[in-house]
């Protein structure tokens, strides 16, 4: 009984992990942010339209993401922040 108890903790802790690492926007984002209408934030949908073409946009949201100017600042690692401003800006 105690092995399928360990077995199922250890299932549930990996399914979190793969939740959350195929939405990156899940968490924070979502709290300032919507996918279709304004919140605190633009949507992710008028973000993209507006960073459209823009093949630097990504890299200067992480930037306001880690600093802290013009976006609150954000805590994560790089890929993280880069996975969540790359979701953003896919948004239709």
């Amino acid at each position: 009984m105690r092995t399928i108890l360990i077995a199922m903790a250890v299932a549930g802790a990996f399914a979190g992990g793969v939740v959350q690492a195929q939405d990156p926007l899940k968490g924070k984002c979502l709290g300032c942010h919507d996918m279709e209408k304004k919140k605190v934030g633009p949507s992710f949908k008028d973000a993209a339209a507006k960073n459209k073409g823009n093949k630097d946009a990504a890299g200067a949201l992480v930037a306001k993401m880690k600093d802290g100017k013009g976006h609150p600042k954000v805590a994560g690692s790089d890929a993280e922040l880069k996975a969540a401003a790359d979701a953003a800006l896919s948004a239709k």
